[in-house]
């Protein structure tokens, strides 16, 4: 199957249409997000051998740097695509090609409802991404890069004009205050209404301080172009740490090492992967309650997926026993009984037996005889206590 996606041209596109079909579904069972924030990173990996397209990074290996997408809100792999390890992180034409593979994955009748943010790190800060996001109608925070004109901005700050950072609860942070410096510095380049936030924080005990960190504290910038109050901000893009995760997790699902020589099998690879993270992901929000449901696919590996059963059929049903033992045994259970409610009665295949309301077969027609020919008699049955003859 591999080989049949990899040698024709357009079969990847098959793939990444049925499944964008089969979010829609899911979101259509599950609910779909009011808000959607697309993440998008670069990543390294490894190559062991001399594979097409396998090239030396920027961290002095060799192997390939991947663009991916993630969906915040739902855990979703909406887009990746495989590129060489020369790659840029900071490439425009291959983020907008990312970004644009993932809006192709949202469903076309609830895009329109949906606002959209992309928030990317410091790669993100060009003004093609950004042209294109604003075209686009997509809202963005990316990482701003701490030049001088923002180090100096930084230090001429009141301390009085700093607002504690907040958490997750929106309870504020012991360490970590924010302030905005658009008034500071000249954004004439960006888009109409960006913003830069900036954020300080003491650096802990043990850590080296760098010249540039000013009266012990480090700060990170970010630039968007989002209305509302600039802790909040601040505090959303910190949530980005989570495509790490992601990330990590795909690598644990068969993207750390690409199995084949050639690039355009490796390409399938990926989709393949991103299907199975897809999988994981659809399984934990439609089946899966407690710990489960947020469980990192190798956890998900040693306590579901590679569970010991027996697979027995029966009278045309087919039974899947498991060791009552086994410690999340009824969780498994449950998530196979839940399964049926989402399952879609198939079509009838043409041609087939009517139905009735009954779901039963409807009796057919009696068949027309050939002129000449005549029915042969109703065979009387036997009766139940007369031996047969």
């Amino acid at each position: 199957m591999i080989d049949q996606i990899a040698s024709e041209p357009e079969a990847i596109g098959w793939l990444r249409a049925a499944h964008a079909q089969a979010r829609a579904r899911v979101w259509e069972l599950a609910g779909a997000p009011e808000h959607l924030t697309i993440d998008l990173d670069a990543t390294l990996l490894t190559a062991h051998s001399d594979k097409e397209g396998a090239e030396p990074t920027w961290k002095r290996g060799y192997g390939f740097h991947p663009m991916l997408a993630y969906a915040d809100q739902t855990g979703e792999a909406l887009a990746g695509e495989l590129r060489p390890g020369n790659a840029g992180a900071n490439t425009a034409a291959d983020q907008i090609q990312v970004a644009e593979q993932a809006l192709a994955q949202i469903p076309a009748e609830q895009i329109e409802r949906i606002e959209l943010l992309l928030r990317v790190d410091s790669a993100g800060a060009c003004h093609e991404l950004l042209g294109w996001c604003r075209d686009a109608k997509i809202r963005y925070s990316v990482g701003y890069d701490l030049t001088e004109p923002v180090r100096a901005a930084i230090t001429e700050i009141p301390d009085a004009t700093w607002v504690a950072a907040v958490d997750p609860d929106d309870s504020q942070r012991p360490n970590g205050h924010v302030c905005e410096i658009t008034e500071q510095l000249d954004l004439g380049g960006w888009p109409a209404g960006s913003r830069v936030i900036v954020r300080r924080e003491r650096a802990h005990p043990d850590a080296q301080l760098s010249f540039t960190d000013a009266d012990g504290h480090r700060s990170q910038a970010i630039l968007t172009d989002q209305p509302g109050e600039i802790a909040q901000l601040e505090r959303d893009h910190r949530a980005r740490a989570r495509v790490e995760d992601h990330i990590r997790n795909d690598k644990d699902t068969g993207l750390r090492n690409l199995p084949f020589r050639d690039f355009e099998h490796n390409r399938v690879w990926l989709e393949l992967v991103r299907l199975a993270h897809d999988l994981l992901a659809w399984t934990q929000r439609l089946l899966l309650t407690g710990e489960l449901a947020k469980a990192e696919p190798k956890r998900l590996r040693y306590r579901l997926l590679h569970v010991a059963a027996r697979l027995s059929v029966h009278a045309r049903a087919a039974t899947l026993r498991i060791q009552a033992s086994w410690h999340w045994a009824s969780d498994l259970a449950v998530a196979s009984t839940s399964s049926k409610r989402f399952q879609r009665r198939p079509d009838p295949p043409l041609g087939g037996p009517a139905t009735n309301t009954t779901g039963r077969s409807a009796p057919r027609a009696p068949r027309s005889l050939p002129p000449g020919t005549h029915a042969a008699p109703a065979r009387t049955p036997e009766h139940p206590h007369r031996p047969p003859r």
